[in-house]
């Protein structure tokens, strides 16, 4: 199963709805991604995407038409500014087919070639064992668990973080 990647449409809102609201999805997300998932989020993402100056961040996964997830990289600053964060999502039903994967390889080298980034960055709450596989997979390392770092939906947790250096090698 092969996505593709592409900059969020308009169109994309009924997809979002459709994907985004799921609440085992927004178990492993931060509490920056809404729960329940409205039409005004969706269309509050799309229209931030379109007012992006300079290279693309955001990405819809695309299978067949259809927006299934989406990964994007967040640049830090100050003395982190050669830094940047990534993260990815696919909606439940497309889970265990390899999107997180390829999605997560496609912006690791996005960024490698398009930012000023020497180092890219993630963090996986410590329930997520298959999050943290995807990293693992496209050469991230685990370099830290974070203990009791994670509280969502009443439940503490650790926040797993990893890494990966443009110097390292490819996978």
């Amino acid at each position: 199963m092969t996505a593709t990647f592409r900059s969020w449409r308009s169109t994309d809102v009924s997809a979002l709805l459709r994907h985004a609201g799921n609440r085992t999805l927004w178990l492993n997300l931060k509490d920056r991604f809404p729960h329940p998932y409205t039409e005004d989020d969706a269309e509050e993402w799309i229209g931030m995407n379109h007012a992006v100056l300079g290279p693309t961040v955001n990405f819809a996964v695309d299978l067949d038409g259809e927006a299934v997830g989406g990964v994007g990289v967040e640049l830090l600053d100050d003395v982190q500014s050669g830094t940047a964060t990534v993260g990815y999502w696919i909606a439940e039903p497309f889970w265990g087919r390899g999107l997180a994967t390829g999605a997560l390889r496609f912006i690791t080298e996005y960024s490698f070639e398009t930012l000023p980034v020497e180092r890219l960055q993630a963090s996986v709450f410590g329930w997520n064992p298959a999050s943290a596989r995807v990293l693992e997979k496209v050469g991230y390392r685990l370099e830290g668990r974070l203990r009791h770092a994670v509280l969502k939906d009443g439940q503490i947790g650790d926040l797993l973080i990893f890494g990966r250096l443009r110097t390292d090698p490819s996978v």
